[in-house]
Order: structure tokens, then C-alpha cells, then sequence
């Protein structure tokens, strides 16, 4: 098989792995561990028992008879079922284990039973009991995004302008297939098959950290910018970009929905604009949606304003609003980000990938803010030679998502390497004031109303100590968490430590070892899902895509080599013998 029929092949595969994600009509959906579910086209076990209305105790015995609940009811002597009725249609019955001391009640199972004729719509055990988001509801995220034809439309879009045939092995083409590589996870993750959706994923976390890494720390100077080889006119993936934004915002519009994730959002803003307090008094639908930093909930003001929460989790227009907001302003700045760093055709190229990424509008179509860290970002990036503005905006980047905190460091020391003495000084004692008022105005606006310890609690130690089976020291537990612990030291070390190793000081290798610190944070952590993808797209493509497009810089030892070169006399010619 040649070079280019296996990348054809490669291709292929990927982009019919989400053809498994059918789309159903759905209501919001929760990331938290919650017994709060939307019922949409569940498996269902099929067990009918006859017609006519269904009692409690009918509809307990019927629960008893699924033979994953009887298995659990068997490994847990003393558990007990109860059932309430969830609606007009059905009961809910709950498995619960037998209350001891130091050990509360614990549900380990729950069924739905039609209220006429007896059949069991649902079974569920194990972590699937408090993570509803792991049943794989159609739609629950981002709703008719995950349709197959749309998202394989989206995976070709992304891949195909990029497809050089000439060199079919080249690894900008791997780069991109990695990348559009979590779809095959997420079709599994859509059908509640954690079992391989989990360890999928982490080799391509790994692959694209690694990756980022080596371009991030490679340090080569001099070499020639390649064109940019397109398989279509830059001119017309403007067009296509226009296309797609026009596209994303009215599917957000017409068959989006907002997770909690978007609705903690409105929540905060509301509480700000009332004078509240931001942490410890969250709604119970919502209860923690209080884990973010301050200035989440202060972006969702203006949207606010326009469009008031009535106190419901209802189709918040207010978070739409505010993840296209968020959307758009990263396409912009990677196109100015790209237009600063060669030309508008690199610009162009820049925001049609990140439109074209099936991930960015599942984010979106999902109603959530986390492109709001990634434009930060990315505005970071953009001023990445005034470093007081740099610091503002890298420290509001983590004042968002405290991941993001993680790159103060590399941020702190960018450009210091090619300053001497007091300019080195002065350049990051800009970039700590800047970031000083930034986190100085996020305590005085957290504080005046929250006392430290609520404020830790409902952040960072909540994000810290919360359990979840969609990563695979969640999902495997035992000894992988002793592993987990080496990546998180890993990590920590990482984002410490780059300041002081040699680097490549440009655009290309702020944005690669940006995107390789909040993947080692996120290999780490224990919780961790596809819309994570959206902090990371960006600066992948600056650094995979730009590093092609723009020369590494010369080393300062580079160029005094070639100072002392072109000062040396030429050599004498020697008329050979």
C-alpha cells in the first residue's frame, strides 16, 4: 500500500468512527455525578412483565428481576429498593445498600419502569448510577452536532485542505489525524462504553503533549519558512471560514443546548449583578457550578444584562449568547495571531481550522465557556512582547480555569532569554504587576463576600478531590492512582521548570509548550472530558501549523557564529595539482 492510500485509509477510518453518534432531541445535561436524568432514547432491557398500571411494589419486584441488579442486590447483603415515581409514565426505582456504621447509604443501582405494562426503559449499576453524562443519551451534548454527517463533514474539513500528495508521510498530516483521533473515542463514550472510550484517549493526549513538547523545545534556527502547500487557494478556506462561523451560530441558535457547565455562567453573573456572594449558595440543580475562577462569571455579565436568568435551568439564551461570544473571539485572534506572524493567508488558515475542528462546535453547540480560557489565551499570546499586558491576561486566563495558572512561569520568562540586565528586570516586573492587579482584583471581588476557606472548598479543593470514571485513574483506580501521582508530580515539575530550560523563544514555542503544560495537567487529572480539547486547539495549531509556515529563530550563539563567519577573511583559492 502506498504512503498516500494509507493516510486515505487512516482517514477514513477515523472520520466513520462517529457514525455511531446519532442525535436525538435532548435537554441539558450534567457534568457532575447527579441522580438528575433526561430520559431521550435509552437502551432499554426489554423486559415487559404485561399491561396495565404498575405499582411500587410491582415495580420493585420487576427491578429485581434485571440480572445486573440482582447481581449488585446479591454482592450487597441488606440492600434494599425503593421506588418514587419520576412522572406521569414511570417509576424509578433505587437500590441502596444497608446504612453501618461509618458507612452511610450508598446507591449502587437504579431502574426506570413504565407505569403501564411494566418494562424496564433502563438498568443501571456501578458509576453509571451517579454519572447520568456516562449512560450515553443521544444528544446530551451538543445535541445534532453529533449527527454523522455532520461530524464526518466537519473531520474532512479540518484534514483534507492540509493533505500534501506529494508527501504523504509528512507529519503535519499524523498531527491532524491525532487530533481528529478522539473522535473514535467519543463515539464509544456516546454509547456509554467507558471501557474503551477511557483508554482510547490517552494515547493521543500523550502523542500531541509529546509532540508539542519537541517543537516547543526544539531550538534550531535558520531554516527556511515553507510555503504553505494547500490542497485549495487560501482564498477559499476564507470563504469556507465564513460559512462555518454563519453555520455553528445558527445551529447553536436552532439545536443547541446549554450543559451546567454554561449554566454555572448565568448563575454567577446573576449573583454578581445582585451583589452576592459568588461561592457557597448555588442552586440545587446546579449545586456545584461554583467551582470556577471569578472572572467566568464576570464574562457572562453582558449577556446577562441583555438576556435576564428567570431563576430555572430553561433555555438560558444569556449562555448561547455568551459560548458564541466566546467562539468567535478565538477566531479572530487566531487570524490576527496568524496575520502578525507571516500574512493573512496563515491568518486565514488558522481560523478555518479551528471552525472546522468537529470539537470547537461541539463546545460551542454544548453551551459551555470553555473557549473563554482558550481566548484569553490566545489574547496572551497576541501581546507577547508588552509584558504587562501578557501578565494581565495570562493571570485572567487562570482566573477563569485554574489550569491555565499553570503557565504563569513560561509566560513570565518569555523573551527574558534575548534581554541582559536591567531590561530582563524590568520585563518581568511588568509582566508580575500585570498579573498582580489581575489576581489582586479577583481576591478583592471573591473576599469581600466569601471567606477563604468556602472559596477553596467549592474551587480548587472540590476540582481536587472529586472522583470520575471518564479518565483512566478514575476509571481503573488501584494501583493507577500511585501512577497518577508520578504525572501529576510530573506536571508540576514541567510547568515550574520550563522558565529555565532552553527553548524556542518565538510565537510558535510559546503557544507548543503552552499547549504542552496544560496537557500534562491533564493527562494528570482525574477528571477529564472531550470539551477540555477546546483549551488545547488553539495553540496546537499555532505551533503545528505555524512552525512550518514561520522559521525557528536564530540563537544568540547562532548568530554570533555567523558574525565571526562573515568577518573572516574567504579562503585563498588553491589551483588543484
Amino acid at each position: 500500500m502506498t504512503g498516500a492510500a494509507t493516510l486515505a485509509a487512516a482517514l477514513a477510518l477515523l472520520v466513520a468512527a462517529p457514525g455511531a453518534l446519532a442525535a436525538t432531541p435532548s435537554t441539558p445535561a450534567s457534568t457532575s455525578p447527579s441522580l438528575r436524568s433526561t430520559v431521550l432514547a435509552p437502551p432499554a432491557p426489554g423486559v415487559v412483565t404485561g399491561v396495565g398500571p404498575v405499582s411500587a411494589e410491582r415495580a420493585k419486584a420487576i427491578a429485581a428481576r434485571v440480572p445486573k441488579l440482582a447481581a449488585a442486590h446479591r454482592n450487597h447483603p441488606g440492600s434494599t429498593y425503593d421506588a418514587v415515581k419520576k412522572d406521569a409514565t414511570r417509576w424509578e426505582v433505587n437500590l441502596w445498600t444497608r446504612a453501618t456504621r461509618g458507612h452511610p447509604q450508598k446507591q449502587i443501582g437504579q431502574a426506570e419502569i413504565a407505569i403501564t405494562g411494566g418494562q424496564v426503559l433502563e438498568a443501571w449499576t456501578g458509576f453509571q448510577v451517579a454519572w447520568t453524562m456516562a449512560r450515553g443519551y443521544s444528544g446530551a451534548f451538543g445535541k445534532s452536532i453529533n449527527t454523522t454527517w455532520i461530524w464526518v463533514t466537519l473531520c474532512v474539513l479540518f484534514i483534507l485542505p492540509f493533505i500534501d500528495p506529494r508527501r504523504p508521510l509528512r507529519m503535519l498530516h499524523l498531527d491532524l489525524l491525532a487530533m481528529v483521533g478522539f473522535s473514535v473515542s467519543l463515539a464509544f463514550f456516546n454509547h456509554a462504553n467507558l471501557g474503551l472510550s477511557v483508554p482510547l484517549t490517552y494515547p493521543l493526549l500523550a502523542y500531541l503533549f509529546l509532540r508539542l513538547l519537541w517543537v516547543g523545545l526544539r531550538r534550531h534556527g535558520g531554516a527556511r519558512a515553507e510555503p504553505l502547500r494547500l490542497l485549495v487557494p487560501w482564498q477559499w478556506l476564507g470563504v469556507a471560514t465564513l460559512f462555518l462561523i454563519g453555520f455553528r451560530i445558527g445551529l447553536n441558535i436552532v439545536d443547541g443546548n446549554v450543559i451546567d457547565v454554561g449554566y454555572a455562567g448565568v448563575i454567577g453573573a446573576d449573583k454578581l449583578m445582585h451583589g452576592h456572594a459568588l461561592y457557597g449558595a448555588f442552586p440545587h440543580d446546579n449545586d456545584h457550578g461554583d467551582t470556577y475562577g471569578p472572572l467566568l462569571y464576570l464574562a457572562y455579565v453582558p449577556f446577562e444584562l441583555i438576556w435576564p436568568w428567570h431563576g430555572a435551568w430553561d433555555d438560558l439564551p444569556a449562555a448561547h449568547a455568551a459560548a458564541g461570544a466566546f467562539d468567535v473571539v478565538c477566531v479572530g485572534l487566531l487570524f490576527l495571531i496568524g496575520r502578525r506572524m507571516r500574512d493573512t493567508a496563515l491568518g486565514v488558515v488558522f481560523a478555518y481550522a479551528w471552525v472546522a475542528f468537529p470539537f470547537t462546535i461541539f463546545a460551542t453547540n454544548s453551551g459551555t465557556n470553555d473557549a473563554l480560557p482558550a481566548a484569553l489565551l490566545l489574547a496572551a499570546i497576541y501581546v507577547h512582547q508588552r509584558p504587562f499586558a501578557r501578565g494581565m491576561l495570562t493571570a485572567a486566563a487562570g482566573m477563569t480555569k485554574f489550569a491555565q495558572l499553570a503557565l504563569l512561569p513560561l509566560f513570565a520568562a518569555h523573551a527574558l532569554e534575548t534581554s541582559a540586565g536591567r531590561s530582563r528586570i524590568t520585563r518581568l516586573g511588568a509582566f508580575i504587576a500585570g498579573a498582580g492587579i489581575v489576581l489582586a482584583a479577583c481576591a478583592l471581588l471573591v473576599l469581600t463576600k466569601t471567606d477563604p476557606r468556602t472559596f477553596w472548598d467549592h474551587t480548587i479543593g472540590y476540582q481536587a478531590s472529586r472522583d470520575a470514571p471518564f479518565s483512566v485513574w478514575g476509571f481503573y483506580g488501584g494501583g493507577w492512582r500511585v501512577a497518577q501521582h508520578v504525572v501529576q508530580l510530573g506536571a508540576v515539575v514541567l510547568a515550574a521548570g520550563i522558565a529555565f530550560v532552553p527553548r524556542r523563544g518565538d510565537v510558535v514555542g510559546l503557544a507548543a509548550l503552552s499547549g504542552a503544560i496544560l496537557l500534562a495537567f491533564q493527562l494528570s487529572t482525574t477528571y477529564w472530558f472531550y470539551l477540555y480539547l477546546v483549551w488545547i486547539v488553539p495553540v496546537a495549531l499555532i505551533a503545528l501549523i505555524g512552525r512550518l509556515a514561520v522559521p525557528a529563530p536564530v540563537t544568540q550563539a547562532e548568530a554570533s557564529t555567523a558574525a565571526a563567519a562573515a568577518r573572516s577573511p574567504a579562503p585563498a583559492l588553491v589551483p588543484s595539482s
